[in-house]
């Protein structure tokens, strides 16, 4: 028999923005529990943005989770032997989670420069629809649309 199901933690505002998705931002940034030190990062390449753009960061910073956020996903079925690559949509909570880790691995994974640049960069590209968390998403779309035939083994 299944256990009930665990409580979902409420995560407060940021203190700067008062923003909750921020504070979110700022704990996948978190690396080794050092919150500062990404608290920093993500304040700082808000203010990178806020300069290059003459644009408030939050409402970038929505543009670019709206924008990579994927509506559909692949998932692995196993139907009789075989692997299937099923279709399915991609529900609340778990889309902002995905355009989260898709925004920061492609930061991550720019060369050069200090995080705080590399996130504004990648925050700035997602929210004009560009940049490699958008590619990312786009991937998994097309993905998911190869792979529309097997949409009756969904659950």
């Amino acid at each position: 028999m299944r256990r009930k199901r665990h409580p979902k933690r409420e995560i407060l505002p940021d203190s700067k923005y008062s923003n909750p998705i921020v504070a979110v931002l700022i704990n996948y940034v978190m690396w080794d529990g050092e919150k500062s030190v990404a608290r920093k990062i993500v304040y700082d390449a808000f203010g990178v943005i806020a300069e290059k753009t003459k644009k408030d960061p939050v409402e970038v910073f929505d543009e670019a989770i709206k924008n990579t956020s994927p509506m559909l996903e692949v998932k692995s079925k196993r139907v009789g032997g075989a692997n299937y690559q099923v279709p399915k949509q991609v529900k609340g909570d778990r889309r902002l989670t995905l355009a989260l880790r898709w925004i920061i691995q492609a930061a991550r994974a720019r060369k050069g420069t200090q995080m705080s640049s590399k996130l504004a960069e990648e925050l700035m590209q997602a929210a004009e629809n560009s940049g490699s968390a958008v590619k990312k998403k786009e991937d998994t779309h097309r993905m998911a649309h190869a792979n529309r035939a097997f949409a009756h083994f969904s659950w």
